[in-house]
């Protein structure tokens, strides 16, 4: 009776995040297959902080990642066109402000 593992590509996608020392927010760094969260993160640490630049790692199963179609992209971003009021040259500084 054998007891084999499954195959790496039969493992779950995981999506990595790595946040560096300099950085305020996780990047996405890439994507790897691994069998649960505990062996993504491992594997993600191996993969993608060699160098020991990373303060955080974040894996997140690839299917739980909801994403907007960029062919829709005039109907998602072109509400906020109309909202001029949100463009900084919608006001005007005062001279005495000076630059911002």
């Amino acid at each position: 009776m054998s007891t084999a593992q499954p195959a790496l590509k039969d493992w779950p996608l995981w999506e990595v995040f790595v946040r560096s020392k300099q950085g305020l927010e996780h990047k996405h760094c890439g994507s790897l297959h691994a069998s649960d969260a505990q062996h993504a993160l491992q594997m993600a640490r191996d993969v993608y902080t060699r160098r020991q630049e990373g303060v955080s790692i974040w894996v997140v199963p690839s299917h739980l990642i909801a994403a907007s179609d960029p062919s829709e992209k005039d109907q998602l971003f072109e509400p906020a066109s109309d909202k001029i009021y949100r463009h900084p040259t919608f006001y005007e500084i005062p001279e005495e402000v000076g630059h911002m």
